[in-house]
């Protein structure tokens, strides 16, 4: 029992509850290292995520008015009967920081902001303020004038703007121009009215085409072919102009404007998948040829110190962009010059020197966007707040690991609470407290089955502790390769004209440092190519409502089975069609909207979460309703639609599948919007073993596997090699390595120190030569 006076130095949860929690009750120590251990479906991030951060932010977020809540997300609740001693919780988590166009790895950290700073003080010509050098700035029109400096002297210049910015104009600052292919927007030999427009939601008898046809500037009756030049022109460009329709006005606009603005300028990835297939087929991207994609105005790039602009210093090496700053020495901005230098190496020490401040931060993994997020509080001033990870080492080599390492201490140091949840051995190794969730995933998880130090973690008898030193050697025997994927001149972002022969039938495990080029050369060479299917990270598409039984399509044969059984027609057993429950129209939840405060969601008082209309609920399959199918987890309905009245064969092959990919746990109801990076992929490598590829390429296919989950998919992958398909694996988890038939390691550092073939050959090779990085550590991993 925890005496009263030591209580201000824990974290007390009580009677946790949500998602599989099962009244956990738990005292963390503050100001500690504590990791959260557990298989996959444990419920690790269902406490310290779903609970303790989720809780921390809620409250935090109640301080705010009404009226600024209104503008807030909304938090409910967790299902915890008791939370005591929390701070304020900050979550660095593996989410991708968006592909906004504009979004680069210099504007979501500090960086860009400090460079344009330094810019305006120390720039020659000097030109003003800092936006001046910022490419999301536009340069506004109006009377004024700016003081340039040239040869010593100060003149002041008439210029016709009030504000100077950095944005290019040609390209807005988004470093590409967009050429629109007339062809897929009309069939030129058809009128409007015959529906000559090609273009979603652009349909004959629709607005959108109306505006166009009762405008008065074209002939809707006749086929866009005969139009004029004048008609042509005012069709496809006319500026923006008011027109009167059926007494209405309206603003008309000429159709390729239009559709920029309304489908060019949203993030590719928040588009309709309809809209993104129009987008991608009609829509060239080329780069700007006025600012050759450094997204700046030329006043921002002829703007120098000592001859490097604000574009060069972007499109460094972030490593070697430290190394110039270092070079700068002038006392009138030595605060910003060490501010800078201090996040320019925060990016080193983290391991993300290679990138450059121009990257696009979409084109971030999730362990990198992670580490990108973490720049902005090394530095900072707060402490005794309560930092929660992740996963940190997703993404990470061994030899980077130990990095990552020091940076969670240096957090601790500072007096904070730190929470990680982690598989690793290596940052398990460092905590100071160790909390062990299970014993196993999903129903039969959900229980806290240790608390203790490493020793006393190493000495349980649990699933972690069992594992906790498994070691994986090499094969006594590798497969012999059955033929070569050739790869020549590779030169992908920092590959150096690469070739490598990849072998085919055989288990490949291509290596190397973070930004050290996998995946450049996998994704750059080998995707896209004829047989090949890839399985990476990347977000399912799909709402709230989508789950792994329609994802995989499943549901399809389970609601036909259901109507089979019951003489009734399948649209019934979808909470999509005609089985929806009425009041919360087959969502589960209701949403309240309370005018200026956040909207709040309660589940449905009708169907009590199950979105199924009651009379739905009747018809049986097995003795069980949809919902409760639905509710099942996938080793549960493997069983159940195995035999019986229940045998639904369909449904079976894809549970197996699931069940193969060490997905068990899940539920076949359960939303994909809560699953995990890791979880996303195993999904989509279940529906990609029914497809006939000739080669498999998984980007980290480890990313959120407990120990005692790799050894389940090392066997996978054996039993896709030894089914006749090539699988190429980029991986830096050393039980992977060691496993292979062949490696091809990259480096021998990252960026452009990286991008070349340091070694290739068998495991037991590289653990021989020992001469690179990989080797080293796979070495120490083996053991004598």
């Amino acid at each position: 029992m925890t005496h009263p006076a030591d209580r201000h130095d824990l974290i007390r949860v009580l009677g946790a509850r949500e998602n599989n929690l099962k009244d956990v009750d738990l005292d963390i120590p503050k100001r500690r290292l504590t990791v959260f251990t557990g298989v996959s479906g444990s419920g690790k991030s269902s406490l310290v995520f779903e609970t303790i951060a989720a809780e921390s932010q809620r409250m935090i977020n109640e301080t705010y008015s009404s009226f600024v809540q209104g503008f807030m997300p909304t938090l409910a609740r967790p299902d915890v009967d008791r939370l005591e001693g929390l701070t304020t919780a900050i979550i660095v988590d593996q989410e991708r920081l968006g592909s906004n166009p504009r979004s680069t790895v210099g504007t979501v950290t500090d960086a860009n902001a400090f460079l344009r700073l330094l810019f305006s003080r120390l720039g020659s010509p000097h030109i003003g303020s800092p936006q001046a050098y910022s490419f999301n700035v536009p340069t506004v029109h109006g009377a004024g004038a700016i003081t340039v400096e040239r040869g010593g002297r100060q003149l002041a210049e008439k210029r016709s703007f009030s504000q100077l910015g950095g944005m290019c104009p040609r390209c807005e600052g988004m470093g590409s121009v967009t050429d629109i292919d007339l062809t897929q927007l009309y069939d030129d030999a058809k009128s409007l009215a015959e529906g000559a427009l090609t273009i979603p939601g652009y349909t004959a008898d629709g607005w959108n085409v109306r505006l166009y046809s009762e405008s008065g500037f074209v002939d809707a009756n006749m086929p866009i072919r005969e139009y004029s030049k004048r008609q042509l022109q005012d069709f496809l460009y006319k500026e923006p102009t008011k027109v009167k329709i059926n007494g209405i006005n309206i603003t008309y606009e000429g159709l390729v404007p239009r559709i920029q603005k309304s489908m060019l300028s949203k993030d590719r990835d928040a588009m309709q998948p309809h809209i993104r297939t129009f987008v991608d087929r009609a829509v060239t991207y080329t780069t700007c040829p006025e600012c050759a994609g450094t997204r700046l105005a030329p006043h921002a790039r002829e703007s120098t110190i000592g001859g490097v602009s604000i574009a060069d210093a972007c499109a460094m090496q972030i490593s070697d962009l430290a190394d110039w700053v270092r070079t700068l020495d002038d006392p009138s901005v030595a605060p910003l010059l060490q501010t800078l230098r201090e996040t320019l190496d925060s990016f080193v020490d983290i391991g993300l020197g290679y990138l450059s401040l121009e990257r696009p931060s979409g084109t971030l993994s999730g362990g990198e966007a992670q580490r990108t997020k973490l720049i902005r509080h090394l530095g900072s001033a707060l402490t005794d707040v309560t930092y929660v990870f992740d996963e940190p080492t997703i993404g990470l080599h061994p030899h980077d690991i130990q990095r990552m390492n020091d940076l969670l201490v240096q957090l601790r140091d500072k007096g904070n609470t730190v929470l990680v949840v982690e598989h690793k051995p290596e940052t398990i190794a460092i905590a100071d407290h160790i909390v062990d969730l299970g014993p196993h995933a999903g129903g039969a998880g959900g229980e806290v089955v240790f608390e203790g130090s490493l020793a006393e973690l190493r000495a349980s008898d649990t699933l972690t502790g069992r594992h906790l030193d498994d070691r994986a050697r090499p094969k006594d025997a590798v497969r012999p390769a059955r033929g070569r994927l050739e790869v020549r001149g590779a030169s992908a972002n920092n590959l150096q004209r690469v070739d490598v022969d990849i072998p085919l039938g055989v288990l490949t495990v291509v290596t190397g440092v973070a930004g050290s080029g996998k995946s450049s050369l996998i994704h750059g060479s080998v995707a896209g190519r004829d047989g090949v299917v890839v399985i990476d990270q990347g977000a399912i598409r799909g709402s709230r409502r989508s789950n792994p039984a329609t994802y995989t399509g499943m549901l399809e044969p389970i609601r036909k089975a259901f109507a089979k059984a019951n003489g009734v027609k399948p649209a019934l057993f979808s909470p999509n069609s005609e089985g929806a429950c009425p009041n919360c129209n087959g969502a589960g939840v209701v949403f309240t909207d309370l005018g200026p405060m956040a909207t709040v969601s309660s589940p449905c008082e009708v169907c009590e979460g199950r979105r199924f209309d009651g009379t739905v609920l009747e018809y049986r399959l097995g003795g069980k309703d949809i919902s409760e199918v639905l509710a099942m987890p996938v080793a549960e309905a493997l069983e159940f639609f195995a035999a019986g009245e229940a045998k639904v064969p369909a449904a079976h092959a894809v549970l197996r599948r699931l069940d193969d990919v060490g997905l068990g746990y899940v539920s076949l109801g359960q939303p994909l919007t809560t699953l995990s990076g890791g979880e996303r992929q195993r999904l989509k490598l279940a529906v990609a073993m029914a497809e006939q590829g000739d080669v498999y390429v998984l980007d980290e296919p480890t990313t959120g596997l407990h120990l005692a989950d790799v050894a389940q998919l090392l066997a996978l992958l054996d039993r896709l090699v030894d089914s006749g398909r090539s699988v190429i694996v980029i991986e830096h988890h050393q039980a992977v390595m060691a496993h292979g038939d062949w490696i091809i390691d990259l480096g021998p550092g990252a960026g452009h120190d990286g991008g070349r073939v340091v070694f290739e050959g068998t495991p037991a090779q590289l653990i021989a030569d020992r001469t690179t990085l990989t080797g080293e550590h796979l070495a120490q991993y083996v053991g004598p």
